[in-house]
């Protein structure tokens, strides 16, 4: 059977310090795995910030790489080009 307060007969209810106790648990709990969470984002941000090989470090790198590719075509054909002038 139930008392008024929904609780079985014979047990009693939990004091307020009790309950005050295990809200104050919960809450450490919660802080506690929040902490962690912030932690391991931290931890993420901070490995993708000193790895070089960043996808735009990579994006980068290639642009040079292609760039630099470019202008040693463009130099050579320049220079293909002056020596066709002097032949003329």
């Amino acid at each position: 059977m139930y008392d008024s307060n929904n609780t079985p007969q014979g047990q009693d209810t939990p004091s307020p310090e009790i309950f005050a106790a295990r809200i104050g648990f919960f809450g450490a709990l919660l802080s506690t795995l929040g902490d962690g969470l912030q932690s391991i984002g931290a931890g993420i941000v901070l490995k993708q910030l000193e790895n070089p090989s960043s996808p735009d470090t990579q994006i980068q790198s290639d642009h040079t790489t292609q760039i630099e590719s470019m202008q040693k075509q463009i130099d050579l054909l320049t220079k293909k080009i002056d020596e066709m002038d002097r032949k003329e």
